[in-house]
């Protein structure tokens, strides 16, 4: 009798375990992936590093961004190097 509610405790835990943490990390994923997926040409891009720029192309894994006001300052990335997205006109 002992054994199967040892069994049962750690099903439990187990349960919470993956309620608490596997979770609220998969719906992260599935946040940055919107965002990534809804990017354009044109949008504020705030990268993980912390540079603000804008998004000037875009192709299956890169996108270009253009820093500060000198137009020779463009720089290609990855797409997981973007943190936040922000529209243009969007408060």
């Amino acid at each position: 009798m002992d054994m199967v509610m040892m069994l049962i405790v750690w099903v439990v835990v187990l349960g919470l375990m993956w309620v608490l943490l596997m979770r609220p990390q998969k719906k992260e994923q599935k946040r940055v992936q919107a965002m990534l997926a809804s990017m354009e040409v044109g949008d504020t891009a705030l990268t993980t590093s912390g540079f603000y720029g804008v998004i000037i192309d875009i192709t299956d894994d890169d996108v270009i961004v253009e820093f500060g006001n000198n137009k020779n300052c463009r720089i290609p990335m990855q797409k997981a190097a973007i943190a936040q997205i922000e529209k243009p006109g969007a408060e």
